[in-house]
C-alpha cells in the first residue's frame, strides 16, 4: 500500500520553547519518533522554539537535505505561542485538507476539544509535511489516524501515480 517506509528520510521537530531551552523533556517527538522508525522510516530529531521564523527554516532545511517526511509536533493550539500552521503554510506548495480532517475525526473519539486542533498536513515538493499536536497522546493519535495515507501521499509526491488504493469487496486497499 504505497512507499515502503524503509529508507525514506524522516524529522520530527518539536515546536517548543521549553523542549528547545532543555527545560522540558520531549515526551512527544520522542514517541512520534518511536512510532515512525517501527514503520521503517531512517528518524531523525530535532527541536525549535516556538518563533516561525526558525520552524520554517528548519523544515526547509530538511527538505533541503532529503527528509521525505517532517513532523512537527507542538504549535498547532491556540495558546499566544502556537503559531506552527502560521510558520509552515507560506512555506508549503500545496496543504492536504483531509489529513487535518482525519486527524480531527481520530482526535474526537478521546476528547470533543479535537475540533481546537490546527493540525494539517501538506507538501513542500516531494516532502510531506505534517502538523500534529505537542501532546504525546494527542500527537499519537493524530499520526495514527494519517498512517494509512503516508505510503500512498509520498508515492504521489515522487511522481509514482500509476497504483492508487481503493477498497475493493473485503474493504481492504488494492492497486489498481
Amino acid at each position: 500500500m504505497g512507499a515502503d517506509a524503509a529508507g525514506i528520510r524522516a524529522l520530527v521537530l518539536t515546536v517548543s520553547d521549553g523542549v528547545s531551552a532543555g527545560a522540558r523533556d520531549d515526551a512527544s517527538g520522542a514517541a512520534v519518533s518511536a512510532r515512525l522508525a517501527r514503520l521503517g522510516y531512517q528518524v531523525r530529531r530535532a527541536a525549535v522554539p516556538d518563533e516561525p521564523e526558525v520552524i520554517r527554516s528548519a523544515v526547509a532545511s530538511a527538505v533541503l537535505s532529503g527528509s521525505r517526511l517532517i513532523v512537527c509536533t507542538g504549535g498547532t493550539g491556540l495558546g499566544p505561542r502556537d503559531r506552527t500552521p502560521e510558520a509552515l503554510l507560506p512555506f508549503l506548495d500545496l496543504v492536504i485538507p483531509g489529513f487535518g480532517e482525519a486527524m480531527r475525526a481520530a482526535g474526537r473519539r478521546s476528547t470533543p476539544l479535537a475540533d481546537l486542533s490546527r493540525s494539517f498536513g501538506g507538501a513542500s515538493g516531494s516532502a510531506l509535511v505534517v502538523a500534529i499536536p505537542g501532546s504525546p497522546r494527542g500527537a499519537i493519535e493524530s499520526l495514527a489516524a494519517v498512517e494509512p495515507m503516508l505510503g500512498h501521499a509520498l508515492d504521489t509526491l515522487a511522481g509514482r501515480t500509476q497504483t492508487h488504493p481503493e477498497p475493493n469487496d473485503a474493504g481492504s486497499a488494492r492497486p489498481t
